[in-house]
C-alpha cells in the first residue's frame, strides 16, 4: 500500500500542470479576449452554457458515487460537494442577468467537446477507464467503492482549481492601461470565480480525493494521477474549441494569413535553449582533453578570462546612469553605442581564448556528442519541433548564437531538425576532422547577430518581390527570442522581441538605460487584442516570459 504522506495526490497532480496547463489556457482566444475586455457576448454566453452542462454532469456524476458509498460518512461529503454545484447552478441561473448577460431560453445541448467531457466524468464515476470497465457496475467491497469515488473526483477536482486559479490571474490583466472609473464587462464573473467561495469549493473537492485515496494502491494512485492529466487536457480542449466571433491575435501562427505573408522566428540559443550555457560544455571539454604538463594551467587561464569578462561586463553597467524609476523614451542609437563596449568585451573575450589553445586538437566526434548531452529547457525542444513539422505554415526558423561551435549546437537538436538555419561561429578542423586550435569568427557581437538577422530579412524580401505579383506575399513579421546582451539589437528591431529568463541582469540595465520597457508577454498580447498597443520593430517594448509553454502558447498554440 502507498504510504500516507503530507502532500496529498491532489495537490501533486495541480503542481504538475499548475504552469504549462494555465499559461495554455490564458493565452487561448477565449480568455485573451475575456481579459481585454472586448469579447463578443455571443461567445460568453455560449461559455457558461456549456459550463452549466459540465455543472449538471457533477451533480450526476456526485449522485452515482453517493449511492455506491459505503459509509454513511463518506455519502455526506460527497452529499455536501453536490450540493455545491447544486447552488452554483442556481447561481448562474439567477444571477447571469444580473452581471448583463441574458442566458439562452434554451440551454440547448451541450457542444462536441463539452459532451466529451461530460461522457469522460459519468463514466469515470461507473467505474470505466480508457473504455474499460476497472471496477465493477455493481461495486461490492468497500475497497471498490472508495476506489469509484476517488476516480470521480480526480476526473471532477481539475475543474473547480483551474477555473479558480485563472480567474484570480486574468483580474490584474482586466486594468492593463484602463481608466479606473471604467468598468470591465467580464469582471463580475471573473470575481465569482475567484471568490472565496469557488477557492473553498476547489479546495474541499481536492481535499476528499486526497482523503478517499489514502487507502489506494500505488497503481490505484497511477489511475487516479492519469484521469486528472485526462481531465485537464479535455479542459484545454474546450476553451480552445470556444466559437470566434471577432479577431484575435493567439495564436500567432493562426491569425496571420501565411497564404500572403511571412513569419520568421529568429533564436539565440546560450541560455535561451540550453540549460547549460553550451560555452560551458567547450570549455569542461577542453580542460578535460589536455593531459600534458604545459596544459595543466588551462583551467586557471580559462578561469582569469572569465572573471576579466564579468568584471568588464559590471564597469560597463556601473558606469550607466539607470532609468528605472524615471519613463524616458527609447533611444536606439544610445543603445547602440552601449553596445560597443559589449562588442569589444566579447571579441576580447574570444580572442584570448583562442589564444590559449584551449580548442585545440578536440575531436569533431567529441563535440558532436558534447552537443547531444546539452540539455534544452523545457519546451525548447518540442517547440522547434513542431514549427519544423507543420508543413502548412509558412514559418522559418534561424538560430542565430555566438557560439563557438556550430557542430556543437547543431548536435544539440534532434534529427528532425537539421533543417534548422544555425548561423554561428565554427571551430577550424584539419583532414582528421580534429580541431587546430582556431575560431572562424562569424557572430561575436550584437552587430554580428543583427547583420545576420537583416540578411534573413532582406533575403525575404528580395524572394517575396520576385514572387508577389503570383502569391500576393506583402507583410513579414518577425519574432526574435533571447536571452542575453549579446541579443538586444535583434530583439529591438524584429517585431515581437521576447526575452527569456530573468538570469541576465546586463541585458535589463542596458535596456533600462535606454528607455527599453520590459512587459510580461502576457500582458502585451492583451493590450494588443484591446488594439491599445501594436506589434511593431524599434517600438521600445520588449516582452518576458518564463518558460518554453508561453512562446509555444503564443505562437503555435497549445496543439
Amino acid at each position: 500500500m502507498a504510504e500516507e504522506e503530507e502532500e496529498g495526490i491532489a495537490s501533486r497532480c495541480w503542481k504538475k500542470h499548475e504552469k504549462e496547463s494555465v499559461v495554455h489556457a490564458l493565452f487561448k482566444p477565449f480568455f485573451v479576449c475575456l481579459a481585454a475586455g472586448n469579447l463578443n457576448p455571443m461567445s460568453f454566453r455560449h461559455f457558461i452554457s456549456q459550463n452549466l452542462h459540465f455543472l449538471k454532469a457533477f451533480v450526476k456524476a456526485y449522485d452515482k458515487v453517493e449511492e455506491c458509498a459505503d459509509d454513511d460518512d463518506d455519502k455526506k461529503l460527497i452529499h455536501d460537494l453536490s450540493e455545491c454545484i447544486v447552488k452554483m447552478i442556481q447561481t448562474y441561473q439567477t444571477t447571469v442577468e444580473k452581471w448583463g448577460f441574458g442566458m439562452p431560453k434554451s440551454e440547448g445541448v451541450p457542444d462536441s467537446m463539452a459532451t466529451k467531457y461530460n461522457q469522460f466524468f459519468l463514466r469515470t464515476a461507473s467505474g470505466i477507464v480508457d473504455g474499460e470497465q476497472v471496477i465493477p457496475c455493481e461495486a461490492e467491497t468497500p475497497f471498490e467503492k472508495t476506489k469509484v469515488a476517488a476516480y470521480a473526483l480526480a476526473a471532477i477536482a481539475p475543474f473547480m482549481r483551474l477555473y479558480a486559479h485563472l480567474s484570480h490571474r486574468i483580474i490584474p490583466l482586466t486594468q492593463l492601461d484602463r481608466d479606473r472609473t471604467s468598468d470591465h464587462i467580464y469582471k463580475k464573473w471573473l470575481q465569482y470565480y475567484s471568490s472565496q467561495e469557488i477557492l473553498a469549493l476547489a479546495k474541499k473537492t481536492e481535499d476528499v480525493l486526497d482523503k478517499f485515496s489514502v487507502s489506494l494502491t500505488k497503481e490505484d494512485l497511477t489511475i487516479i494521477a492519469k484521469l486528472y492529466d485526462q481531465a485537464m487536457k479535455l479542459q484545454l480542449e474546450f476553451f480552445a474549441s470556444q466559437p470566434k466571433f471577432q479577431r484575435n491575435v493567439v495564436p500567432l501562427s493562426s491569425v496571420q494569413d501565411l497564404d500572403k505573408s511571412k513569419l520568421s522566428i529568429f533564436s539565440a540559443f546560450g541560455s535561451t535553449c540550453s540549460v547549460v550555457h553550451p560555452h560551458v560544455a567547450l570549455i569542461r571539454m577542453a580542460i578535460h582533453s589536455k593531459t600534458s604538463p604545459a596544459d595543466l594551467n588551462l583551467k586557471e587561464k580559462l578561469g582569469d578570462i572569465a572573471r576579466q569578462r564579468k568584471q568588464a561586463y559590471k564597469q560597463c553597467t556601473d558606469n550607466l546612469v539607470l532609468s528605472v524609476m524615471q519613463e524616458i523614451e527609447f533611444d536606439y542609437e544610445s543603445l547602440c553605442a552601449v553596445l560597443e563596449q559589449v562588442e569589444m568585451i566579447e571579441k576580447w573575450a574570444n580572442a584570448n581564448v583562442e589564444a590559449s589553445g584551449a580548442f585545440k586538437d578536440l575531436s569533431l566526434e567529441g563535440i558532436q556528442e558534447a552537443g547531444q548531452n546539452l540539455v534544452l529547457h523545457n519546451g525548447c525542444r518540442e517547440f522547434f519541433e513542431k514549427v519544423m513539422t507543420k508543413k502548412d505554415l509558412s514559418i522559418d526558423v534561424h538560430v542565430i548564437t555566438n557560439c563557438w561551435s556550430g557542430n556543437l549546437i547543431r548536435s544539440a537538436f534532434s534529427s528532425d531538425l537539421q533543417a534548422l538555419n544555425i548561423q554561428s561561429n565554427e571551430l577550424v578542423y584539419n583532414e582528421e576532422s580534429v580541431t587546430t586550435g582556431e575560431i572562424v569568427k562569424k557572430v561575436e557581437s550584437p552587430f554580428d547577430k543583427l547583420q545576420a538577422f537583416r540578411d534573413v530579412v532582406e533575403g525575404h524580401k528580395s524572394s517575396s518581390s520576385s514572387c508577389s505579383r503570383d502569391q500576393g506575399h506583402t507583410k513579414h513579421l518577425k519574432v526574435c527570442i533571447g536571452g542575453s546582451s549579446v541579443d538586444l539589437l535583434c530583439l529591438v528591431e524584429a517585431d515581437i522581441g521576447i526575452v527569456f529568463g530573468s538570469k541576465s541582469e546586463t541585458l535589463r540595465k542596458l535596456g533600462n538605460h535606454c528607455g527599453v520597457k520590459f512587459v510580461p508577454l502576457l500582458h502585451g498580447v492583451v493590450k494588443n487584442q484591446r488594439g491599445v498597443a501594436k506589434w511593431k520593430p524599434k517600438s521600445g517594448f520588449l516582452y518576458t516570459v518564463d518558460s518554453w509553454a508561453e512562446i509555444q502558447a503564443f505562437i503555435l498554440g497549445c496543439n
